[in-house]
Formats: structure tokens, sequence, C-alpha cells
């Protein structure tokens, strides 16, 4: 019986030209990364730039989960559609502040039938008791006061989602945080100030229960582009830490 050889994976030829600009063994300062970051990304489309943290906890432990939401300076440059659960003042409210759709009974009743037809969804805190009748039909995208999706300024909540001003973090199973934080077309001086802006909110959120070095690794790369790995103590500096 022929056996089958596993197929040997390429990199493309631009791939290959960007990772040749890249020293594998070496740390860079957060303003070198940067720099190289935007040469490095060659494609014809506006890159998003990727973030990945490695950190020192124990995802496995509840006392040890980080997640929570922070605001980019400059946002993300991507476009968000924003559903928001809400009636009377608060839903005049979302309306006004540019949300896409805006309902109550009719908005779960259309939820309930299959659409899910947006990005975020925000509820009012008097919607909350609600909420129930669609948790299954919506998955992560359920909103929770935990993300700030469950709020009372819903004005300022929908703004800050339709800028992209707003990002979520959560630590996964393998104790990494993943965030976008802007595209490659932006300036070095915003990359950088949306960069210590998540770093800071991931820094802030470390649980007491975390021991030792709690930036193992901190990697920046655009979305096609090969991973920079950062020197942890300019990251931690640059971070006001």
């Amino acid at each position: 019986m022929a056996t089958k050889t596993a197929k040997k994976k390429i990199d493309s030829k631009r791939f290959s030209a960007a990772s040749e600009k890249i020293e594998k063994t070496r740390f860079y300062t957060v303003d070198e990364a940067i720099k190289l970051l935007k040469e490095t990304a060659s494609t014809k489309f506006d890159e998003s730039i990727d973030l990945a943290i490695r950190l020192g906890v124990d995802p496995r432990q509840g006392d040890q989960n980080v997640r929570g939401t922070t605001s980019l300076p400059h946002g993300t440059g991507k476009k968000k559609t924003v559903a928001v659960l809400a009636s009377g003042d608060a839903a005049k409210e979302a309306e006004a502040a540019g949300a896409d759709v805006v309902g109550d009974e009719d908005l779960i009743k259309k939820i309930q039938d299959g659409w899910k037809d947006f990005d975020v969804m925000v509820a009012s805190s008097d919607m909350a008791k609600s909420i129930g009748k669609i948790g299954r039909f919506l998955g992560p995208k359920t909103p929770n006061k935990r993300n700030g999706t469950v709020t009372d300024n819903i004005g300022d909540t929908v703004k800050e989602i339709k800028s992209a001003a707003r990002i979520e973090y959560r630590i996964e199973k393998a104790g990494i945080c993943h965030l976008s934080i802007g595209k490659v077309s932006f300036t070095e001086d915003q990359i950088k100030e949306n960069f210590t802006a998540a770093l800071d909110a991931v820094i802030r959120a470390k649980p007491a229960a975390s021991k030792g070095r709690y930036l193992r690794t901190v990697t920046i790369s655009s979305t096609m582009g090969p991973g920079i790995k950062l020197d942890p103590s300019d990251v931690n500096k640059a971070a006001g830490h």
C-alpha cells in the first residue's frame, strides 16, 4: 500500500523576502519593530496589524483569567456593524450615535429567526433580562457586562465601536492574547500609540494569582507578514510600566 508523503509548505516569494529582513533570534525595540513592520508589508491591500502576547498565566485557572476591553487612540481602521437591543430614550440615543440596527422585541424575534448580520451587539441595562432569549443564537456575540456591551451609556459605547476604537482582549487556551491594533497605512506614531494603549490594558489586567514573569513573549506582524519579536523590557518601558 502506497504511503502518502506530506507536502512541504513553501512560503511565497513575497513572504520569504520579508522574512529575510527579520533576524529570527533578535528581539527588536518597539520603534524598530514598527518600522520593520511597515517595510515588510508588501501586499496590494491595507493589511491589519496583529499583536500576539504570550502571558505567564494558566488560563485553566479561573483566578488567572485575562479579559477586558480598551480603546485605541486611533482605532483599528476597521468598520463594524452594530446592533442595539434597546427601547425608548436608549433606542433614540443608539440611533443618534449611528447604530446600524436598533430594536427590542422585534429585534429579538429577528435574531431568533436566524439573523446575525452584524459584528457587535450592545444592549441597554434595562434589556439585560431579555438577553437570555437570544444567547444561544448569538454565541460569542451575546452582550455582557464584562466587556461593556451591556451598558447605560449606549451612545458612547456605540460611537466607540463604530469608530473601531474599542477592542476586546481575552486569554486563549494556549495562554496567548491576540489583538488587532490598526492598519499598516497608519503612521509609525499612530501604530506606536495604539500598541502602547493595548499593552497597557493587558498589563493592568494582570491577575493577582499570576506569579513570575507576566509578559513572556510579544510579537507584532501584519496580516500576511512574518512575526517580529519584541524586547520585553522595551515593551514594558513603552507601555509606561
